[in-house]
C-alpha cells in the first residue's frame, strides 16, 4: 500500500504541474479546471505526508523491536517479552531452557506455565500490575518449578516500548535464597534495634563492642559506626563502680545466663550517665565466654520523673494534711482509706479512727440512707454528685456538707471516691439565729409602734388623773376612784415599758456598775421571791470588772430569770448566780461564734429544774411565748430580758445542764477604765427640786391634743407661760408672731410633715441659745444618733410622764442652765 500511495501522489503532482505550465503558456483555465487543480494538489500533499509519517514510525518501531529482540535473544539469562495485558510477544532460548519448554510450546508465558498453582499466578499478576501501573519492578519473587528448580523472577516496563513488559527469569539455589532472606531479616532487625526506645549493645568474648544501636550511641555522644566496628572496649565506657552498681567483671563471671543491675557510663564529653543493664551472657558448648547481649535503660530521665512524682506526692500530701476542710478517701465500696487532720478535728479525734470503717458509720443514723444514695450516685456518674448535708457522730454535734467525686480506676472495682467535708455548724447556727433576729426585729418594730401610741394615751390618762387629784383631797370620795384609774394606767405603762425593752427601744439610763453590789443588794429580795424551799447560791468573782448598765433594768433581768427558775423547780432545788471575768480571744471556739473577741463579765444563772425541751428552747425569747397555764404568764418576761441585754450591748444564751436544769449565760462588755473620768458626771447624784414652780415662756409642740392640753395645764399651774402648737409648721409661725423671749422648747419627736428634730434645727438658727426638751414614746437613742446638730444641751423626757415628772424636768433644765 505504501508503493501505491507514492505513485498516486506522484501522478497528482504531475497533473497539477501540467495545469500550471499550461496557465503559464497563456492558456485560459476554466473554473472547473482550477477546482480540479486545487483538489489534486491537496490530495497529493496529504498522501505524501501520510506516507512519510507511517513509513517513518514503522521503520522506528521495527528497528527498536529488532534491537530489543537481538538483546533478549543474546542474553544468557531467561528473558520474556509480553504485552501489558500479559500476552506472549517473544522469549529467548534461555527462557525456554529454564522452563524446559519444548519447541512447539515456546510461546508460553509464566502465567501459562504456572496455571495450576493459583498462589504463584497471583504473585505473577502482582508483578505485572506493578510494572504496568507503577512503571517499576514489584519486587523479586522466588518460585519453585514443577521439576524442583528455583527461579527468581522480575518484571518492569521499557520506555522505548511502552506497550511491552520485560520479564527477567534466572535460576537460583535454596542457599542463595536463604541467604537473601537472612540478609533481609538482618536489615529488619537492625532497623528495629536502631529505632527501639531503649539502648542495645552486644559484646564479644574479648569485651569489645560488636554492635550498638543508634539510641545507645546517641546517649554516649558517639557515632554508631564508632562503637560497632569491633575495636571499642566496653570497659572504656564503664566508670569505677560503687557498692550498689553492677561491675563488668561480675557480669562475665555470673553463674546464670541473665544478670542485671546499675552501672555508670562515661559519655564522650566526660559527663556521667547512670543506666540499668539487663544482660544475657552467651557461652559456648564448653562454657567458654562467647559474648553478651544487653538491654540498657537510661536512668536520668527516670530519676527526674521519680523526683517529679515524689514532689507531686509531697505537695499533695502537704495539701491533704493542711487543707482547712475535711477530706476523705474512700474505696469503691465506701470504706474510708484515709482522712486528713481537718476531718479528725470535725469528729473530735486526734487519731485516724475512721480508717477501715464505712463512711456512713461516721454520720448520724437518720442521715445514713441519704449519704449512701449520694455515694451510689457519685460512683455511677462522672460528674460530682450533689452535696449531702448530714450530722457527724462525735462528742459535739456537728453538721457538715459532703461533696463526693468519683476517681476513675482501671476497672469498676478499683475506683476511688474523694469526699470533701465542709463544716456547716456555724453557718446553720447563724442562719437560725439570723432568722430569729429577723423575727424578733419584725415583732419589735410592731411592739415599738404599739408602745408609742399607748404612751400617748397613757400620758393623757395619767396626766389628767394628776390634774383631778389636785382638786380632790384624800378624804374626798372621788379621790380613791381617780387614784385607782392612775394606778391601772401606771400598770399599763409598765407593760408598755416591757414592750419597749423587748424591741430595744426603751430609754436606758446606763451607769458604771459593780455587779457584785447589785447581786448582794438583791439577795434578800431574791430569797423572799423564790421561797424557803429553794436554796440560793451567789458566787462572786474576785476583782470583778465594772460594766455600764441601767441598774434598774438589770435588776429586772435578774428577777425575771429568778422567777422562771423558781417555776421550773416546782418547790425545791438550787438557784445559782455566778460571776466571772472572761476574755474571748480571736478564733476561740469555746463560746458562741456571735460573740466578738474582747473582755466580758459573764453572769451565769443556773437552776436544777426540769430543763427546757429542745423544740421549746429555740422560742423562749419570742414575745408572748409561754409554756405556763393561761393567766400565769404573759410571755414577755424572757423577751424583755433579751431586749435589755441586747440594748446594753451584751449577749444571752440558753442551754440545758448535763444532769438537770437550765443555765442562762449573760455576756456584758467590760467598762474600760480610761472612760471613767469622762462618765463621772453620770455617777453624780442630781439635786432634787422640791419647789416645782417657776417663771418663763415655754413653747409646747405636740400633735396629740390630749397630751398637749394636759402638759400645758400642768405647766401653767406651776406658773409658766405656755405657747401651744399642734405641728412643726404652726410652731414656726408662733415663734415668728411672738414678740417676747421663749425660754424653753418642748416638742414631740414624731410628728407629721415636720418632725421634732427638723423643727428644732430651724428654730436654733434664729435662737441658738434656746433650751430644748424632746418628749417621745420611743427610746432616746433612736433619734439622738440621727441629729446633725449639737445635742449637748438637748434633754429628753420619755412618755408616759406625770405632772410631777414634766414639772421636775422643766425646773431642772431652766435652773441648770441659769446657774
Amino acid at each position: 500500500m505504501g508503493v501505491d500511495a507514492r505513485q498516486l501522489a506522484a501522478a497528482f503532482f504531475l497533473v497539477a504541474a501540467l495545469i500550471v505550465i499550461s496557465a503559464l503558456l497563456g492558456r485560459e483555465l476554466g473554473l472547473i479546471n482550477i477546482i480540479i487543480l486545487s483538489a489534486m494538489v491537496v490530495a497529493a500533499m496529504g498522501l505524501g505526508l501520510w506516507y512519510l509519517i507511517f513509513h517513518g514510525l514503522r521503520q522506528a518501531a521495527t528497528g527498536n523491536l529488532d534491537l530489543l529482540s537481538d538483546v533478549v535473544s543474546s542474553s544468557p539469562e531467561g528473558r520474556l517479552l509480553t504485552t501489558k495485558d500479559g500476552r506472549f510477544v517473544y522469549a529467548n532460548d534461555a527462557y525456554c531452557n529454564l522452563l524446559e519448554l519444548p519447541a512447539n510450546d515456546a510461546g508460553q508465558t509464566l502465567s501459562d506455565y504456572f496455571a495450576e498453582d493459583s498462589e504463584v499466578r497471583a504473585e505473577i499478576d502482582r508483578l505485572l500490575k506493578a510494572a504496568v501501573y507503577d512503571g517499576t519492578t514489584g519486587g523479586r519473587i522466588d518460585i519453585e518449578t514443577k521439576t524442583g528448580r528455583w527461579l527468581s523472577i522480575l518484571a518492569h516496563a521499557i520506555d522505548v516500548m511502552p506497550d511491552n513488559i520485560v520479564w527477567y527469569v534466572t535460576e537460583t539455589t535454596r542457599q542463595h535464597r536463604l541467604e537473601e532472606e537472612e540478609r533481609v531479616a538482618r536489615e529488619k532487625l537492625s532497623e528495629y534495634f536502631n529505632n527501639a526506645p531503649v539502648g542495645f549493645y552486644s559484646l564479644g568474648g574479648d569485651g569489645k563492642i560488636q554492635f550498638a544501636n543508634r539510641l545507645f550511641a546517641d546517649w554516649l555522644g558517639y557515632q554508631q559506626k564508632e562503637l560497632s566496628d569491633g575495636n571499642f572496649a566496653f570497659s572504656n565506657l564503664v566508670v569505677k563502680s560503687n557498692e550498689d552498681q553492677l561491675d563488668l567483671m561480675e557480669i562475665f563471671s555470673a553463674d546464670g545466663p541473665l544478670y542485671e543491675g546499675k552501672i555508670t557510663l562515661r559519655r564522650r564529653d566526660g559527663t556521667l550517665l547512670p543506666v540499668h543493664v539487663t544482660q544475657t551472657v552467651i557461652r559456648g558448648e564448653n562454657g567458654e565466654l562467647m559474648g553478651s547481649r544487653s538491654v540498657v535503660r537510661e536512668l536520668l530521665q527516670e530519676q527526674e520523673w521519680r523526683e517529679r512524682v515524689a514532689n507531686a506526692e509531697l505537695h499533695f500530701r502537704r495539701f491533704f494534711e493542711a487543707a482547712p476542710i475535711g477530706i476523705l478517701l474512700l474505696d469503691a465500696n465506701g470504706v474510708v482509706i484515709e482522712s486528713n487532720p481537718a476531718f479528725r478535728a470535725l469528729t473530735g479525734t486526734v487519731i485516724n479512727k475512721a480508717v477501715g470503717s464505712h463512711v456512713t458509720e461516721l454520720v448520724e443514723e437518720a442521715d445514713r440512707a441519704t449519704l449512701q444514695e449520694k455515694l451510689v450516685e457519685a460512683a455511677a456518674s462522672k460528674a460530682a454528685a450533689p452535696s449531702a448535708e448530714v450530722k457527724l457522730v462525735g462528742a459535739t454535734e456537728r453538721a457538715a456538707n459532703f461533696y463526693i467525686n468519683a476517681l476513675a480506676g482501671e476497672d469498676s472495682n478499683s475506683g476511688r471516691l474523694l469526699v470533701h467535708v465542709i463544716d456547716t455548724s456555724v453557718q446553720r447556727s447563724l442562719e437560725v439565729q439570723f432568722a430569729q433576729s429577723q423575727k424578733m426585729q419584725a415583732v419589735g418594730q410592731l411592739a415599738g409602734g404599739i408602745a408609742h401610741d399607748f404612751n400617748n394615751l397613757l400620758t393623757a390618762m395619767i396626766g389628767f388623773c394628776d390634774l383631778l387629784l389636785l382638786r380632790h383631797q384624800v378624804g374626798d370620795p372621788s379621790y380613791s376612784d381617780i387614784n385607782q384609774i392612775k394606778q391601772n394606767a401606771n400598770r399599763a405603762a409598765g407593760l408598755v415599758r416591757q414592750l419597749l425593752a423587748f424591741s430595744r427601744q426603751q430609754t436606758l439610763r446606763p451607769e458604771v456598775t459593780d455587779l457584785t453590789d447589785v447581786l448582794a443588794e438583791l439577795s434578800n429580795l431574791l430569797r423572799r421571791l423564790i421561797g424557803e424551799a429553794i436554796q440560793l447560791k451567789i458566787s462572786h468573782a474576785r476583782d470583778l470588772w465594772l460594766v455600764k448598765v441601767d441598774r434598774g433594768q438589770f435588776e429586772q433581768v435578774i428577777m425575771n430569770l429568778a422567777v422562771n427558775a423558781r417555776d421550773a423547780m416546782s418547790g425545791d432545788g438550787l438557784l445559782t448566780f455566778e460571776t466571772q471575768n472572761l476574755t474571748i480571744a480571736p478564733g476561740q471556739r469555746d463560746y458562741n461564734d456571735l460573740i466578738p473577741p474582747g473582755d466580758y463579765i459573764l453572769v451565769k444563772v443556773s437552776d436544777t429544774g426540769t430543763g427546757i425541751p429542745d423544740h421549746v428552747i429555740e422560742k423562749i425569747f419570742d414575745p408572748f411565748f409561754t409554756t405556763k397555764k393561761v393567766g400565769e404568764g404573759t410571755g414577755l418576761g424572757l423577751s424583755t430580758v433579751y431586749g435589755i441585754i441586747k440594748q446594753t450591748g451584751g449577749f444571752i444564751f440558753t442551754e440545758n445542764n448535763e444532769d438537770r436544769g437550765t443555765t442562762f449565760s449573760i455576756f456584758l462588755p467590760r467598762y474600760l477604765e480610761d472612760l471613767k473620768k469622762a462618765d463621772a458626771s453620770d455617777m453624780l447624784e442630781k439635786p432634787a427640786h422640791r419647789d416645782l414652780t417657776g417663771k418663763g415662756t415655754i413653747l409646747l409642740v405636740e400633735d396629740e391634743d390630749p397630751v398637749r392640753l394636759f402638759a400645758a395645764r400642768a405647766l401653767e399651774n406651776k406658773g409658766y407661760t405656755v405657747l401651744q402648737a399642734d405641728c412643726g409648721e404652726t410652731a414656726l409661725e408662733v415663734v415668728h408672731d411672738h414678740g417676747g423671749t421663749i425660754d424653753l422648747l418642748i416638742t414631740d419627736v414624731v410628728m407629721p410633715v415636720m418632725d421634732g428634730p427638723t423643727l428644732v434645727k430651724n428654730i436654733l438658727r434664729e435662737m441658738p441659745d434656746l433650751k430644748v426638751i424632746f418628749i417621745s414614746g420611743y427610746a432616746e437613742d433612736a433619734f439622738r444618733k440621727d441629729l446633725d446638730f449639737d445635742v449637748s444641751k438637748i434633754d429628753f423626757l420619755p412618755k408616759p410622764f406625770s405632772l410631777k415628772e414634766i414639772a421636775t424636768k422643766v425646773k431642772e433644765v431652766l435652773v441648770r442652765d441659769n446657774d
